[in-house]
This record gives C-alpha cells, sequence and structure tokens, in this order.
C-alpha cells in the first residue's frame, strides 16, 4: 500500500477511534455510575472495537497468547503504545490501572478509569508518589480486579532501554498476590507519538505467574528478565530487530 494511503488510513482510524470513545461513554454513562460492571462493559465494548476497526481500516490485527488472569493478581506488564491498554482491556476481566495522575482529567477517559479503580499517583514526587500509591491500592483492595502496573513508569519505544522502577516490587510484597508478567510487540505497529500505523500481528503475551514471596530485589530482576525476554522476542517474530 502507498504511504500516503496508509498515513490517510491512519487518521480516518484514530478519528474514528476517538468519535466512537466519545459515543460510548455517553451511552454506557448512566449505567456505569449506577453499576462498576456496567463500566468495564463500556470499557470491553470499546476496547473490542478498536481491535476490530483497527483489523479493518490498516490491517493491523491483534492477539493475545497466554492465559488470561481472572482472580486477584498483579499485572507487571510491557507499555509501548496506547494498543497495549486496549487489549489489556479487552480481555481482563476487571482491569484497573496505576496510571499518572493527570489522567484523571483527561475527557471521558479518566472520568471510566476513576470508576474502574485505577489509582492515580503523582510520579513527581518519587518516594512520597510510591507511598501514596501503596496506601491507594491497599484501599482500592476491597474492588476485586486485574491491578496493572507498568513497571517502566511509561511508555517504551521498541529498542530502548529503561530501568524497571522498584514500585512493582514494593506492591507485590504488599499485597501478596501472585504477579503475571506481560509481553508486548505493539510499539513495532502502533508508535508513541504521531499518526502512522502500521499493518502485522500485534500481541499481548500473558507469561507464567510469579507466586508471592520472593525477596523483592530478586522479584525485580525475575520480571525484568521475563518481560524484555518475551518482548524482544515478540518484536524479532513482527520483524523489528532490537
Amino acid at each position: 500500500m502507498p504511504l500516503p494511503l496508509r498515513w490517510i488510513l491512519s487518521l480516518i482510524f484514530i478519528v474514528q477511534m476517538y468519535l466512537v470513545m466519545a459515543l460510548l461513554a455517553v451511552v454506557f454513562a448512566i449505567p456505569a455510575v449506577i453499576s462498576r460492571n456496567m463500566a468495564f462493559a463500556g470499557v470491553h465494548t470499546y476496547c473490542n472495537w478498536v481491535r476490530w476497526s483497527a483489523a479493518v481500516l490498516i490491517g493491523l490485527r491483534s492477539e493475545i497468547r497466554g492465559p488470561v488472569p481472572q482472580t486477584e493478581v498483579i499485572i507487571a506488564a510491557k507499555h509501548q503504545s496506547f494498543f497495549d491498554i486496549i487489549l489489556l482491556c479487552s480481555v481482563l476481566p476487571r482491569p484497573k490501572f496505576i496510571m499518572k495522575r493527570e489522567l484523571i482529567w483527561a475527557p471521558f477517559l479518566g472520568q471510566y478509569a476513576l470508576r474502574m479503580g485505577c489509582v492515580p499517583v503523582d510520579r513527581g514526587k518519587r518516594g512520597a508518589a510510591i507511598a501514596k500509591m501503596k496506601q491507594d491500592v491497599q484501599k482500592g483492595t476491597a474492588q476485586p480486579g486485574q491491578l496493572v502496573i507498568y513497571p517502566q513508569g511509561t511508555r517504551v519505544a521498541p529498542g530502548v532501554v529503561l530501568s524497571y522502577k522498584m514500585g512493582t516490587g514494593l506492591l507485590y510484597d504488599q499485597l501478596g498476590q501472585p504477579c503475571v508478567p506481560a509481553a508486548t510487540n505493539v510499539g513495532v505497529f502502533w508508535p508513541r507519538h504521531g499518526i502512522l500505523r502500521q499493518p502485522g500481528l500485534a500481541v499481548m503475551e500473558f507469561l507464567p505467574p510469579i507466586a508471592p514471596g520472593l525477596p523483592v530485589a530478586d522479584f525485580m530482576r525475575q520480571i525484568e528478565i521475563q518481560i524484555e525476554t518475551a518482548s524482544t522476542a515478540l518484536m524479532r517474530e513482527a520483524g523489528f530487530a532490537p
């Protein structure tokens, strides 16, 4: 496909994606206020729409590999673009994210995130932010769901090296829950910035769970090795050589 046509289709895809977000946010607004389950229903509907429309409009198919967590777990996920959030939210029964505080002011997105039980964190305060995150997560355990955290703290483009932050280990130690690492290659097709999207097969892979009880340092080493190794393999499968 010629590059100009691919760029135009990418733009059409992005525009309709946000229009549908607004439409479904309004449709599910009152039900979501009444029931948290309906907030998840709206999110699942939207994310599956994005996956379908990405395949139809820009040739970006998507696939989930590994057993999808159904119970109370921490999910430590590789984060490369908005599309990996879409993939996670399309299949997890009750996802709730550790997210940067600025997102609560995003139209539709912020309101639904809070209703789902997401935990906003001010990343600029470092140590205080981690303490507040732990406190908020502890309060939020009454709401069942899969707690998603990005160990690197932000989106990381394919091939870029960024250290893993200790916040994930502290949550793992505090909550005493299994942790499911998750790898992805979505950044090969859906960049952090810009409009152009590439066709191909984007994958989110759930890896074997790590049982609670490991020392934090050992846990951090283990998730970094597992996530980076699996993500590198997925990116190579997609034709990208880190």
